[in-house]
């Protein structure tokens, strides 16, 4: 394949290639727009030179702005993050005012439709759903708590998310096509995907692990050790290259980062699980306003989320689960099945078992929330001939979306109230 059609489809499988995608990008291009460009323009919630973090959910957007976030979190997001806030103060012609920040907006409003597109093209292309099953499900992830925050939330879930779903996308087409994951998107994936959290890098290499008779050939297995040695290599010479090679600061700040953020016992750990882990970055809880201070003398109000306090909710997120195990016991010997579970299966581990960050896991699912429309999508297509049980989820979903609708809507509201009293 020449290098312009490997150009050529390199962009078909980032950005809208047809009708349908176009029109989705679109769409939610002005619903998220309208959203972010209102809160950037009327409130200073988005960007405050003054708070560095947790104005809204523990999100650190001053903080990510300016800095990309702590190194041995977020090892190489220092220089994406440069980027961002340079040509966001070129537009405002170098004030950190409303223009300012309805930049940083559309960064992430054009970031997430990219990323719905992703899921569209997985739902449409891999799993081969009807075109009317790929909207609903796509539109129920829009509405996601974490979609609609990150769409106007410049950090690095925001970033991540789409970077996941387009890697989980073209991971996908590969395994599908009985190929293999050459070393250069392998590589580019493992610096972009690692480079924002350093957890993620392990995603990268799931798909690998999956490859046609890896098994059956030590020249396979020769190769895939290779591709994976040189994208680690990469990695670690960029982080290190990053901290001036001062490598003891990576344990030392890591240590202290984990008992941090892995020692709050304020909340019964499985109410965090369902609460925050699971249910937060889908359905919004009831809010609670804390007292913050930036250390510097400047005090301000914050906003994060309680645990659920309705059954509803409790009942919403466990038939979701349902339905993504059930949809995982029905394609298990399905591979590309696999790579989704394996990637949430981490995830899992880092919060809910090792407990990192847990107490606001609500804030972590562009790591993983894609999951759930695509294993939902694998179920629709388990019984594609099943007019009976197809009509019974769709019925199902359309409930749940109903819910999620008005929840979302609601809350966000008091999201709006909260902004008018204390960020105007």
């Amino acid at each position: 394949m020449s290098l312009k059609s490997k150009f050529v489809n390199t962009l078909k499988l980032i950005f809208p290639s047809t009708l349908p995608e176009l029109g989705v990008f679109l769409f939610f291009l002005i619903s998220y727009g309208i959203l972010g460009s209102y809160i950037a323009v009327n409130y200073r919630i988005i960007f405050d030179n003054r708070i560095p973090w947790d104005a809204y959910f523990s999100f650190d957007n001053r903080s990510i702005v300016m800095t990309g976030g702590s190194f041995e979190r977020h090892p190489l997001s220092y220089y994406l993050f440069n980027w961002v806030r340079e040509l966001a103060l070129f537009i405002s012609g170098g004030k950190m005012d409303s223009t300012f920040r309805l930049s940083l907006a559309w960064f992430s409003t054009f970031t997430i439709c990219l990323a719905l597109i992703q899921v569209f093209k997985y739902l449409k292309n891999i799993i081969q759903l009807p075109l009317s099953i790929v909207l609903v499900l796509v539109s129920f992830f829009s509405i996601f708590s974490t979609c609609i925050l990150l769409s106007f939330t410049p950090e690095n879930f925001t970033y991540t998310l789409f970077l996941l779903t387009l890697y989980n996308n073209y991971a996908a087409v590969k395994l599908k096509q009985g190929e293999k994951i050459s070393a250069i998107p392998l590589t580019f994936a493992g610096i972009t995907i690692g480079g924002l959290t350093i957890t993620n890098i392990t995603k990268v290499f799931i798909p690998i692990f999956f490859e046609k008779d890896l098994f059956r050939s030590w020249k396979k297995v020769g190769s895939t050790l290779l591709r994976i040695s040189l994208t680690c290599l990469c990695f670690i010479l960029l982080y290190l290259n990053r901290i001036d090679f001062m490598y003891k600061n990576i344990l030392n700040k890591t240590s202290e980062q984990y008992e941090r953020f892995s020692n709050v016992k304020s909340t019964p750990t499985w109410d965090m699980i369902l609460s925050y882990f699971f249910g937060g970055n889908i359905l919004f809880s009831s809010f609670i306003i804390r007292d913050k201070n930036n250390m510097k003398g400047f005090a301000y109000k914050a906003l994060v989320m309680d645990v659920f306090s309705s059954w509803i909710s409790y009942m919403f997120i466990l038939i979701l689960l349902f339905l993504i195990f059930w949809s995982y016991f029905k394609n298990f010997k399905n591979k590309l099945v696999q790579v989704l579970m394996v990637s949430f299966l981490i995830d899992i581990v880092i919060h809910c078992v090792m407990r990192f960050g847990l107490h606001t896991a609500y804030i972590y699912g562009g790591h993983f929330a894609f999951v759930y429309p695509l294993m939902t999508g694998w179920l629709f297509y388990t019984y594609k001939n099943s007019s009976k049980t197809l009509s019974f989820l769709m019925i199902l979903t359309f409930i749940l979306f109903t819910y999620l609708l008005l929840n979302n809507i609601i809350r966000m509201s008091e999201f709006f109230s909260f902004m008018k009293q204390y960020y105007q």
